[in-house]
């Protein structure tokens, strides 16, 4: 069942420290356009990228979730993207003062209430969304999480949660999740830690900004749980938040063992390689799928020099992803190395500025203009494409200024970089 995407009426603020580094920090939540994802801007680093909310920016941390690109970080993400996730919010600019969010009360309660106090409005454009089909599974020592097929709508949650703390119970609990079941029975949830760990997380340097308003201390004489097992409704919420990383809507049934953060993100990879797979077969579409008689009608270039076959996904003016379907049949096999034919590492890089053309051309100022590349830079041949290949073609915007751009351009065989490289393009009339 398929839905609008969404976004905020008016833009929202939040200010407060971090759960982990103390510092004070602000924050300010944008509406963004359709298909613009959500992206966090450090205003601090006015030199650096922004950073998409996606499993590739994932960067392992202890307790948190982080993401990172260059040299900008940005960590305890989990709860806010959670709130978007619990509400169907897909696209936003979260403007960063510092590196980490505002830890608030330790819940997603008040990015709750400030996002129906500004209005979540629809946009017109279909929200992404992926049904799983097959079993996915991560494991390590006794922690699991199972992502199954649900012929049902939606997403269903489940966790299972045992504490290595005297005293301190475990238990399971599953929520179908909606809109208002996220608000009634995950939201209200605050972070959490053991007694026993106390003293090993401040000396960690985690948790300077943790306090018995913003975080249950199982274990603790007088420590009182906001709502019933609030420890396992908080790992609900961590979940949600992590899950939020694939850049898609969720339909299957996820059961959570003991799971934390990165056993989540390792999860979230898994979903993204199936999800991939079924773009390439065609299964799982896109409203900005492009087929080739469109991307004729926006590229000048005809056979033998048209090297990309489908546009799968474009975000925006910021990301695409195109397929070519690398045959024997291609004229360049015939001279190149024809006994053991090989695609030319050089036109592995034409397609990545192909798809960067697509990609920049859709901005209304450069209509009737030509994407000229101009300099390559960064250039890595990392595995050979082959005939009965499919190559799967990433392009990502990191710089546009005036006439001219950057752009980051991978490309993979079967889930493994074969090439990358960083491409320049100067704007010209045609």
């Amino acid at each position: 069942m398929t839905r609008q995407q969404r976004t905020l009426r008016t833009p929202v603020e939040f200010a407060g420290i971090g759960l982990h580094s103390g510092e004070k920090v602000q924050a300010r939540v944008l509406p963004a356009a359709p298909d613009s994802g959500i992206e966090f801007v450090r205003t601090d680093m006015p030199d650096s990228e922004p950073i998409p909310a996606q499993i590739g920016y994932y960067s392992e941390t202890e307790r948190r979730s982080q993401l990172q690109r260059g040299t900008a970080r940005v960590e305890t993400i989990e709860h806010f993207l959670s709130a978007c996730s619990g509400l169907g919010v897909d696209n936003l600019t979260v403007e960063l003062s510092g590196a980490e969010m505002p830890g608030l009360d330790g819940s997603a309660r008040e990015y709750i209430e400030s996002f129906k106090k500004a209005g979540v409005i629809e946009q017109r454009a279909t929200a992404k969304q992926f049904k799983l089909t097959k079993p996915i599974y991560v494991r390590e020592g006794n922690a699991s999480i199972v992502a199954l097929p649900n012929d049902q709508p939606g997403l269903i949650l489940q966790y299972i949660a045992a504490f290595d703390e005297p005293g301190v119970e475990g238990g399971t609990l599953e929520v179908d999740l909606s809109p208002d079941t996220y608000t009634s029975e995950i939201a209200l949830a605050r972070t959490f830690c053991l007694e026993s760990e106390v003293e090993q997380l401040q000396a960690a340097g985690l948790g300077k900004g943790a306090n018995e308003e913003n975080t249950l201390i199982l274990g603790r004489e007088g420590a009182v749980p906001r709502v019933p097992k609030e420890p396992i409704r908080h790992k609900l919420l961590d979940l949600i938040g992590d899950l939020a990383l694939l850049g898609a809507e969720l339909q299957a049934h996820v059961i959570a063992t003991r799971s934390g953060h990165k056993m989540n993100a390792s999860l979230v990879r898994k979903l993204l390689e199936e999800m991939e797979v079924e773009e390439a077969k065609g299964v799982v579409r896109r409203e900005t799928e492009m087929d080739i008689r469109e991307v004729m009608r926006m590229l000048p270039h005809r056979y033998p020099f048209l090297l990309i076959d489908r546009v799968i996904e474009i975000d925006g003016f910021r990301r695409a992803v195109a397929i070519k379907n690398v045959s024997v049949n291609e004229p360049y096999f015939q001279g190149h190395f024809p006994k053991q034919p090989i695609m030319p590492g050089v036109l592995q890089l034409e397609a990545m500025a192909q798809l960067a053309g697509v990609l920049l051309l859709r901005k209304l100022e450069n209509t009737g203009k030509l994407a000229v590349l101009w300099a390559i830079d960064k250039v890595k041949l990392r595995g050979a494409v082959t005939p009965g290949d499919q190559l799967r073609v990433e392009v990502e915007t990191l710089r546009m200024k005036g006439q001219t751009a950057q752009v980051r351009g991978t490309g993979s065989v079967a889930g493994k970089v074969v090439c990358e490289a960083n491409l320049m393009f100067t704007m010209l009339d045609a």
